[in-house]
């Protein structure tokens, strides 16, 4: 059993309120500079910045997961996680129909930027991404499930967006069997203002939107990686994160 330090919740420049400076490369090389072994891309309902990142990533030592941070039509994040890019890019053709799209104003919002593995422009996102699907949120875990991936709650310990803020608690039997904190010294304080809380799996994440707001080692997942390979130590993590 090894430790396995990671970041769940990170945005690349393809998210609006990303810098752009957060491109596949920056942000496995201060991954690499950070401590950290798992790192997850989970842009504004859109993974099309993940070929690159898993590319990057590799070059780097660093264990890509490709995500995609969900906005529901509650305005609710959920971060969602894939285990191969392959499923990752299939649930971005999904969500791209259910997007309300409208077109990105960079001058207000910021760049939109897809790029390859050099971190070179590829091509740009026309409509803005962050705004709300027309998925609701009681649907996303049956979804994520017949995609073979994981979603929880993102940042449930904040105003913006967080579950608990917008629908005024946990709700029971949501199908969410983990939930996640941007900080994790809240745990504690919210299991014991929400019940529902208290029998998830915790994961701590940056939602890292510049190249310092990402994550230090100090969360980890305990993963059996004999004979080690990059796809049994991912495959285990999501078998850990399934196990609750």
């Amino acid at each position: 059993m090894n430790k396995y330090y990671y970041d769940l919740h990170i945005h690349s420049c393809l998210s609006p309120c990303g810098d752009d400076e957060m491109t596949p490369n920056n942000i496995a090389g201060m991954g690499v500079l950070n401590g950290l072994n798992i790192m997850a891309l989970t842009d504004h309902n859109t993974s099309k910045n993940c070929p690159a990142f898993f590319k990057a990533a590799k070059r780097n030592g660093i264990i890509a997961i490709a995500g995609m941070e969900l906005t529901t039509a509650e305005d609710i994040h959920v971060v969602c996680l894939f285990k191969d890019l392959e499923a990752a890019m299939d649930f971005d053709s999904t969500v791209d129909s259910h997007r309300i799209k409208y077109p990105n104003r960079t001058d207000i919002f910021g760049n939109q930027l897809i790029l390859d593995e050099n971190d070179e422009l590829v091509g740009t996102e026309e409509f803005f991404l962050p705004n709300a699907t027309d998925i609701s949120v009681e649907s996303v875990p049956k979804i994520i499930k017949s995609y073979g991936g994981f979603c929880y709650p993102a940042h449930i310990d904040r105003e913006a967006n967080g579950i608990i803020s917008i629908l005024g608690d946990f709700p029971v039997n949501s199908g969410f069997t983990a939930a996640e904190f941007h900080d994790g010294e809240n745990i504690e304080k919210y299991n014991g203002k929400y019940p529902e809380t208290r029998d998830k799996q915790i994961i701590v994440s940056s939602d890292a939107h510049y190249l310092w707001n990402i994550k230090e080692k100090k969360e980890y997942f305990l993963i059996d990686d004999e004979p080690y390979s990059s796809d049994l130590v991912r495959k285990k993590l999501f078998e850990l994160l399934e196990a609750i």
